[in-house]
């Protein structure tokens, strides 16, 4: 994955101030960092859920 220095990043951050507006800005940070939230929540929630399927099928074994 090719790493982007700060030239590359200005020039990224230019065109999305003149594509969305300096005043859309926050509420696109917002929206994707509650995306990320969701994301990372949803995550942990599915890494536990088979470690609790799991522990009925041991008992039954039993």
């Amino acid at each position: 994955m090719p790493h982007l220095g700060f030239q590359e990043l200005m020039v990224i951050l230019l065109i999305v101030i003149v594509i969305f507006g300096a005043n859309k800005i926050p509420q696109l940070g917002k929206g994707l960092g509650e995306g990320i939230k969701n994301f990372k929540a949803a995550m942990r929630a599915g890494e536990e859920e088979p470690e609790k399927k799991q522990e009925p099928e041991k008992k039954q074994e039993k």
